[in-house]
Order: C-alpha cells, then structure tokens, then sequence
C-alpha cells in the first residue's frame, strides 16, 4: 500500500480550507497545476473520488473526500506533534508558538501580558489570533492553532484545560442610577432592569447569564452587542446596565465615559462570587502540555 505523503494532504486541507484551487494553492507556495496534479495523484492512490468533477467553478468534496479531509488534519496534527516533542525537550518554551484567545480578553490582558512573557521566554515567538471560542476551538482541532486563551464554562470538553484565575462580573451602569448607591449589588436586584449583553455566539453572554443568575422577566432580548466597547457606549447612552468582566474593567474598557461599576454578589450569603474563569486550552495529549502549563503563572501574575 502506497501511503499518502504530507505534502497531499496539505494540497487536500488547504483546497478545503480555501474552497478555490489558485487560493489553496497559493496557501500552499504552488502553482495550481502542481496542486491540482497532487490531489489527482492521491486520489488514483487511494483509487477514489474525493472531489465532484463537474460545472462548478469551486471544489465540491464527496462524502469520502470530507472524511479524507478530517483524517488529513489529524495526520498532519500527529506529524507536528513529533517535530514538536523533539523541539521542546531541547528548548522549552522557545520558537513559534500560535495562540489563539477570546475578544473579551486579548484586548485588555495581552498589552500588560507581552511584555512579561517576553522578558521571562526571549525565545518564544508567539503568533496571535483572536476570534470567538467556536471558531478557536474548530482551528486548534485542526492544527491551526497550538494554544488558546479562553474562558469557561464554554463548550471546549475536547481539549485539555488548565484554569487560571478567576474573573469576577462587575455591573456597569451611569453613576446616577438607584444601584450605584450600593456598595455591591445582590443578583436579585437586576430585576426588571435592562441588562444589555454581547450579541450569540460570543461565551460571555452564556457566562454572564449563568454566573449572575439572571432572573426570568429580565429584558435583554433585542439589545444586544458585537464587543464590550460597544456595550459600554450603550450603557453611557442610557439604554440600560450590563455585566463586565473585571479584566475589561481594569483594562480600560470604560475609558471616556462617566459609567461606575460595582460588584455583583449572590443572594444567598456563602455562596461563591459571580464570575468566569480563565483558562488555557490545548489539544489532548500535546507533546507541549508541560510547557503550556508552565505559561499559566507568568498568566496569572498578568490577570492580578
């Protein structure tokens, strides 16, 4: 049996990532030509159609060709891994390292995080990329990414998980409103309140429901948003309060407005504080699992 080599399934995942043939192959630093004759080549390999040839312009993959795909990148995965198992026992936390991390984190940790963990590994060069958790996540199965920056809960059950620090809800409303007189708020006083949260598909809105135990009744259907600055600036136009994460806070996110924050706790008294929690993400049974828990403190110092 003749086994595929790297290079096809790179052609492969690439046409697939990219659905145009000249893009794939420009992803890939090939003509079309070559990418097209080594797609071809795999297919008589493995003496199956993997894609329809027919009128359409752009690369319809048959059933088989979608399972190929998804076992390509897993090979590829596992290729990775053995350069990367030799690297790292010569050089811990040194050369690339593709990190992925959530929108409600990246822009208000990561300008006091880089400079730290630049000093403590002059050797790594880290690679940013920020999207929502879905999409991370789908990229770091698919060897995309190495690490991600996270917060739970969020559907992230197939990777391993190290917890950093927690990350406390704080409520966010103009300085004159009835509950900026408090020096807390009790989750049971955003009844009837207006709480305006981040637009689905973002975890923080799952988070912040769930942590803060939002009560039935409460209006949020309709008012939502696509980042905490534009949370914020709904809030300073008096459309309502929202949730933030203590990180945002810190991190400058209420800058230019005259919003006061104060902190949520729970009705009920020994119960734990309203928050999410920060956390590393990274494929199960990474060859770099140590060094990516070893990230984890010089994380936590950035959190504070």
């Amino acid at each position: 049996m003749i086994l595929p080599s790297p290079q096809q399934l790179r052609y492969l995942t690439a046409l697939a990532d990219h659905g145009h043939f000249g893009r794939a192959a420009t992803a890939c630093a090939v003509t079309q030509s070559t990418l097209s004759a080594g797609i071809l080549a795999l297919e008589r390999q493995l003496d199956t159609a993997l894609i329809e040839r027919g009128a359409t312009k752009r690369p319809v993959f048959t059933p088989i060709g979608l399972e190929v795909v998804a076992r390509a990148r897993s090979a590829l995965a596992a290729l990775e891994a053995v350069a990367e198992t030799a690297a790292s026992s010569r050089d811990p936390l040194s050369g690339p390292l593709r990190l992925g991390v959530i929108p409600t984190v990246g822009p208000f940790l990561l300008p006091r995080l880089m400079p730290a963990l630049r000093a403590a590994f002059p050797r790594l060069k880290l690679y940013l990329r920020e999207d929502m958790t879905e999409r991370l996540m789908a990229q770091l199965d698919g060897g995309k990414l190495d690490l991600l920056l996270l917060a739970l809960p969020c559907d992230c059950a197939a990777a391993e998980i190290e917890p950093i620090a927690p990350d406390p809800f704080l409520l966010a409303m103009p300085g004159n409103h009835r509950l900026a007189q408090l020096p807390q708020v009790p989750m049971g006083a955003l009844a009837g309140e207006r709480i305006l949260l981040l637009e689905d598909g973002h975890c923080l809105r799952a988070q912040a429901q769930e942590a803060c135990g939002l009560p039935r009744g409460l209006s949020t259907e309709g008012f939502a948003a696509t980042s905490l600055h534009t949370l914020v600036q709904m809030v300073a136009g008096g459309l309502g309060l929202t949730l933030l994460p203590r990180l945002a806070v810190e991190g400058g996110v209420l800058g230019g407005t005259d919003l006061v924050v104060r902190p949520v706790a729970p009705d009920t008294p020994g119960e734990s504080t309203p928050s999410r929690t920060l956390a590393l993400a990274w494929r199960p049974r990474s060859p770099r699992a140590t060094e990516f828990r070893s990230l984890a403190p010089a994380i936590a110092e950035g959190v504070g």
